[in-house]
């Protein structure tokens, strides 16, 4: 069995999932990212996994961008958000997203490796106060945006993250060890392949996969 991905960049909610994986999976290897950039790391050198766990708000990821990456980039392991939402309608969507699970951070060891064992069985998990609930379906905004950002190459969608935050070019640069001039490079692609002209427009369009409830 592929190593499980631990992506969440609290040290004490990491070592609560490590528990209720070992719990689900005695003899599979975990791995972790604590940042962006740690995750990114592991994306490009390629890494195989059997199950992804995601926090939904690591610095660097916006709404709901981390799903829609990691799920363009392992399009058949099931991924699973973990987040301190409760909301039914985050639950809902990060399933529309592409996500196959949605665990509460505030879930019991139990439910963890119940809900991990039903996804890598192939089934979708919720908690119960969004399994009966409406499912929340993407607009065509919202689709039409996904396949932008699924179009990002894995260092655009960091630079995605770095303008979302407000950084000036000349400190996205230092920040990833690469000229301005790679970076303006980067920039313009990620502009063209969202079909917007400039940074403000950006981040108006990415309004579609934000989350409303802080997490």
């Amino acid at each position: 069995m592929d190593p499980i991905l631990i992506a969440d960049d609290h040290p004490l909610f990491r070592a609560a999932l490590r528990q209720a994986v070992t719990a689900a999976f005695p003899d599979t290897p975990i791995e972790e990212a604590d940042s962006l950039a740690a995750l990114q790391a592991l994306v490009e050198q390629q890494r195989a996994f059997s199950l992804l766990l995601l926090d939904l708000h690591m610095p660097g990821t916006h709404g709901f961008s981390a799903v829609i990456y990691l799920r363009e980039q392992y399009q058949n392991t099931p991924l699973v958000v973990i987040s301190a939402s409760d909301e039914a309608d985050v639950m809902q969507r990060a399933i529309g997203f592409g996500a196959n699970g949605f665990i509460p951070k505030s879930s019991n060891l139990d439910t963890m490796t119940d809900a991990m064992k039903q996804v890598l069985g192939g089934d979708t998990w919720l908690p119960p106060v969004a399994r009966h609930s409406t499912a929340v379906a993407a607009s065509a905004s919202q689709q039409e945006l996904v396949k932008r950002i699924r179009s990002l190459t894995p260092q655009q969608f960091r630079v995605l993250g770095m303008l979302l935050e407000g950084m000036a070019n000349k400190v996205i640069a230092i920040e990833l060890e690469v000229s301005e001039a790679t970076v303006k490079a980067h920039m313009t692609a990620i502009l063209r392949k969202l079909g917007v002209r400039n940074r403000t427009q950006a981040v108006l369009l990415l309004r579609d996969i934000a989350i409303e409830t802080p997490t």
